[in-house]
């Protein structure tokens, strides 16, 4: 029987980083939360899900490589701004205090010079794109860099990751057409209210120590209407979802798959515990399940 990993607050020890990378290497990489991949998935699905729905048939897989490393690295880089603008936060609650900044495993100038690079690597990979989706990808800075502070200023800070990590559904759109389309407009209205849903049960774990430190999140804001709220976040997930299929001209196997896919959130809600959070974790994780769900289904109304 396997046993749950060792952690350092919400840090996983023992793992493939502490096996087989050096000990000057793993403070970067857990800065960049490469042990913890969940964050990496949520970003890449809009990006595979809209390229997906812009191909002609198959989807190009060389593309989905390049959406790959390229979540891979922005999300690091958005989890070293978060930790740099938190560090003094992450410092007062005990499941962040283990972190590499204020654990002092990592220097704040360190950090920012590891985010340049991170940013110089994603530079690399946006330019492999069409001239429109870069400039596509260059908007989004524009609402990576202001996320951190937004749990300061609002109780929906979730609405801004929304906008911040489902970028790659305009991504995707324009990295294929080289244009915006409806399909892309509509499939990033989804994923806002997705990630509404999902990092909603997220911000469940940390309601204590949030009201300790005085930053604010929808956990907070909703409480124990929480689960009506996501009801209503996923329903709109769905039915945008399924107009961005119709105006794409999927096919008749999307709908059934969308279906089934759509059972995996209200599953969220339905079985979840917001005051456990364990249970929260373990429901946030499973929206990875929903992505590939999803991805299938997009593939199928192509194809058949």
């Amino acid at each position: 029987m396997s046993q749950a990993p060792a952690l350092n607050g919400d840090i996983p020890v023992g793992n493939w980083i502490d096996r087989w990378v050096p000990p000057v290497a793993r403070p970067y990489l857990r800065l960049m939360r490469l042990d913890r991949p969940i964050g990496t998935w949520l970003l890449l699905f809009p990006c595979w899900w809209s390229a997906a729905l812009a191909a002609p048939d198959w989807p190009d897989l060389w593309l989905f490589a390049l959406f790959a490393v390229g979540s891979i690295v922005m999300r690091g880089a958005g989890c070293t701004v978060n930790d740099i603008a938190d560090h003094k936060f992450d410092a007062l609650v005990e499941r962040t205090k283990g972190r590499p900044i204020p654990s002092g495993a990592v220097s704040v100038k360190q950090a920012a010079a590891f985010l340049a690079a991170q940013l110089v690597v994603g530079l690399l990979i946006l330019v492999q794109l069409n001239g429109f989706a870069i400039g596509v990808g260059i908007a989004s800075l524009a609402l990576v860099f202001p996320y951190p502070l937004m749990k300061r200023i609002t109780y929906w800070p979730q609405a801004w990751l929304g906008l911040t990590f489902n970028w790659g559904a305009l991504m995707g759109w324009a990295a294929v057409k080289g244009e915006l389309g409806v399909p892309a407009l509509l499939l990033y209205g989804a994923g806002i209210l997705w990630t509404l849903g999902y990092d909603t049960i997220y911000a469940h774990q940390d309601k204590e120590d949030d009201i300790m430190v005085g930053v604010k999140s929808t956990a907070l804001r909703l409480g124990a209407a929480t689960p009506r709220w996501i009801v209503g976040f996923y329903t709109g997930t769905l039915a945008l979802i399924a107009a961005s299929g119709w105006a794409a001209g999927l096919g008749w196997a999307f709908y059934p798959l969308l279906a089934i896919a759509g059972v995996e959130l209200y599953w969220q809600v339905a079985a979840g515990n917001i005051d456990d959070p364990a249970d929260c974790l373990t429901k946030f994780k499973s929206n990875r399940f929903f992505g590939w769900m999803l991805l299938a289904a997009i593939v199928a109304g192509k194809l058949v």
